[in-house]
């Protein structure tokens, strides 16, 4: 039974979360600011180093996603232990959550 076999399938690791208690996704919170040269950088307290950068908004989450799913496979291959909110979070039924989406506009929005 591979430690979060959902994300990282080496049946070499010894299991130290069992089964039952993967899961497939959790909810990460990010700030996402614009940079002086254009472009978005978005960094995470729940999860260090968690540095990712992008063009738009949405290409900037998906960096962060990739990159957090990254470190979480890191942490299992070095038999680090996972941050707190993620150690928390594993095992915990999904729940609701509020979250603001970018939407990019076809046309100027600004007056004439």
């Amino acid at each position: 039974m591979p430690y979060l076999q959902a994300i990282l399938p080496d049946r070499r690791l010894e299991p130290t979360i069992p089964r039952n208690r993967l899961m497939n996704e959790l909810i990460l919170s990010i700030t996402i600011e614009p940079l002086k040269e254009g472009g978005y950088l978005a960094t995470s307290t729940d999860i260090q180093g968690l540095v990712a950068e992008g063009r738009t908004i949405a290409e900037t989450i998906e960096i962060a996603q990739d990159v957090a799913r990254k470190l979480i496979e890191s942490y299992a291959a070095h038999g680090d232990p996972l941050p707190p909110k993620i150690t928390a979070a594993v095992g915990q039924p999904q729940r609701r959550t509020k979250t603001k989406i970018a939407v990019g506009l076809p046309f100027d929005p600004t007056p004439a």
